[in-house]
C-alpha cells in the first residue's frame, strides 16, 4: 500500500508509536489522517501539527469506535487504512486485579475486533482495505513481569492472523506490528529494571514509523522493526523447551534488576 491520497485512522495517536505513524502518514501525503486517542488534548495537538483530525476515543468502548469511524467517513470518505495501535502497560501476574486484565483485553483485543467489525463491510464491498494492528514482540514471545499485557498481545497476534487468512480473498490486507523497545510513555528514556535493558536496543517512534511505511508498501504481514525478534521467535518454535529454559534465566535476571517477584 502507498499512503499517498489514502484515508488513515490511527488509534493511540497522541504519543509513542501512534504519534510517529501520524507524522509519517501525513508526510507521505495521506488524504486525511485521523488522530484518535483517549487523551483528547494530546490528539488535538498532534492533529494541529500535521493538519489532521482529532477524535477523542476510548477504544475499549465499541460505541466510541463506531463513532470514530463515522466521523472519519463523514470528513474524508471511506477508510483505506485503519491502525489499531492503542496500548497500555499492565504489570503483574495472576494476582493482578481483574480490572487490569479486563482493561488489557478491551484495549489490546476487543478494540481490534470492534474496528474490524465496523470497517470490514465497507472495505469488502469496495474490494479492498488495510488493517494494521499493533501487537508487540511480547505477543510473539512474552513480556517479563506483565502477564495481562503478554497474554492479550498474544491474542492480538492471533486475531490479526485470523483476519489475514479469512479475508485475503476479499482484497483485505492485514499487517501485525510487533516492535520490541520503542521510546515512549510506556518505555521512558529513564526506565529502570527490565526497561533499562530494553532501552539498549530501543528505537524512536519516528524510526518505527519509517519501518512500518516500508513494510506496508511490501504488504508484509509481520512487521518487525527489531529484526532480531524473528530470530528469537524462530528459536521459540524450533525448540520450545530450550526457549523456556532461557526465559526462566531471563526471569531471574529480571527479578534481580527490578527487585520484584515474580
Amino acid at each position: 500500500m502507498q499512503i499517498k491520497d489514502k484515508v488513515v485512522v490511527v488509534t493511540g495517536g497522541a504519543s509513542g508509536i501512534g504519534l510517529g505513524l501520524c507524522r509519517r502518514f501525513a508526510a507521505e501525503g495521506a488524504k486525511g489522517v485521523v488522530v484518535s486517542d483517549y487523551n483528547g488534548a494530546g490528539a488535538a495537538r498532534v492533529a494541529e501539527e500535521i493538519g489532521g483530525l482529532a477524535v477523542k476515543t476510548d477504544v475499549g468502548d465499541e460505541a466510541q469506535v463506531k463513532e470514530l469511524i463515522d466521523v472519519t467517513v463523514r470528513k474524508f470518505g471511506p477508510i483505506d487504512l485503519f491502525c489499531s495501535n492503542a496500548g497500555i502497560a499492565s504489570p503483574g501476574g495472576a494476582e493482578a486485579p481483574n480490572q487490569d486484565w479486563q482493561r488489557c483485553w478491551d484495549v489490546h483485543v476487543m478494540a481490534h475486533v470492534y474496528a474490524a467489525r465496523a470497517v470490514l463491510p465497507s472495505m469488502i464491498e469496495r474490494g479492498g482495505g488495510y488493517l494494521l494492528q499493533t501487537a508487540s514482540a511480547g505477543g510473539l514471545l512474552t513480556t517479563l513481569g506483565q502477564a495481562p499485557y503478554a497474554v492479550t498481545k498474544h491474542a492480538a497476534v492471533a486475531f490479526a492472523e485470523w483476519l489475514s487468512i479469512t479475508h485475503a480473498h476479499q482484497g483485505i490486507k492485514v499487517s501485525c506490528l510487533c516492535p520490541f523497545g520503542v521510546i515512549s510513555g510506556m518505555l521512558p528514556e529513564d526506565a529502570d529494571g527490565i526497561g533499562k535493558l530494553i532501552l539498549k536496543t530501543a528505537i524512536t517512534p519516528d524510526q518505527c514509523a519509517d519501518y512500518v511505511v516500508t513494510a506496508l508498501e511490501k504488504e508484509e504481514f509481520l512487521i518487525l522493526p527489531h529484526p532480531e525478534i524473528l530470530d528469537y521467535f524462530q528459536a521459540r518454535t524450533n525448540n520450545h523447551e530450550r526457549w523456556l529454559h532461557h526465559m526462566r534465566k531471563e526471569q531471574k535476571q529480571y527479578v534481580l534488576a527490578s527487585g520484584t517477584n515474580p
